[in-house]
């Protein structure tokens, strides 16, 4: 009864932990679902406020939104592109870690420009925004390098794999048609062969000779020479007489 007893706490101790990690983990995948959906809301808002900000306000704050703005499109645009591919291609493993790498000195010009927003002093953000901007091109267009490398590459993956499926596909409609194929007819006898099956009428004992020593030297039997009828061997019909040999009285 004792062990009984054991067995029972055991298990119900394994049920309870068991119970409490999945409790444990479904609250961590909502809390990752919640946090994604706010700091995607907040991605949203912060880029409708830089494009009316862009347009809204002329001069040099629109164009420090206007630098912002490019700078978040293309470094979301290029992350997303690698994380896309990357679970399909190892090899892009190493553009993973210069892209964050990248991303450091983004979010250091990101903080510039937003610090440089609020400035205001209109001299001082109109002396700092060629070094900002140059320094926005800089990181935009390594983005857009790494982001345009992938894509290619992902891009001649899928042709390679379209190409040798087409190949795969053409060989195997072809075996399926495999009644299609059709041989070659056989060349039809002519010349001696072809009158050889035909036996002569006037054919005698020599050339009866012949046809065998033919036949069993494998080939087809020659047709003989065409000679005068005999009259004693020239088939009658009934209503020819036979004609009587001069000896016959």
């Amino acid at each position: 009864m004792e062990a009984v007893a054991v067995i029972v706490a055991l298990m119900f101790a394994v049920f309870v932990a068991l119970g409490v990690i999945a409790v444990v983990r479904s609250v961590r995948a909502v809390k990752r679902g919640v946090d994604r959906t706010v700091t995607q809301a907040r991605r949203t808002v912060e880029d409708t406020r830089l494009k009316a900000k862009q347009y809204v306000q002329p001069g040099a704050p629109g164009e420090v939104a206007e630098l912002r703005l490019s700078l978040r499109t293309s470094m979301r645009a290029t992350q997303e592109a690698l994380r896309a591919a990357a679970p399909d291609d190892p090899s892009l493993s190493e553009a993973l870690a210069l892209f964050k790498r990248l991303s450091t000195h983004g979010q250091e010009i990101d903080a510039d420009l937003k610090r440089l927003e609020a400035e205001p002093d209109k001299a001082r953000v109109a002396g700092s925004l060629p070094e900002l901007r140059e320094r926005v091109e800089r990181v935009t267009h390594s983005a857009d390098s790494l982001r345009w490398a992938a894509q290619d590459r992902a891009r001649q993956f899928a042709d390679d794999d379209l190409a040798l499926l087409s190949e795969q596909i053409r060989m195997e409609a072809g075996a399926l048609r495999h009644w299609t194929t059709e041989e070659e007819p056989q060349a039809a006898p002519t010349g001696a062969g072809a009158g050889a099956r035909t036996p002569g009428a006037g054919s005698t004992g020599g050339g009866a000779e012949s046809s065998e020593a033919a036949t069993t030297a494998g080939t087809e039997p020659e047709r003989p020479a065409i000679t005068a009828r005999d009259a004693w061997r020239q088939p009658g019909y009934s209503w020819q007489k036979t004609r009587r040999p001069e000896s016959t009285t």
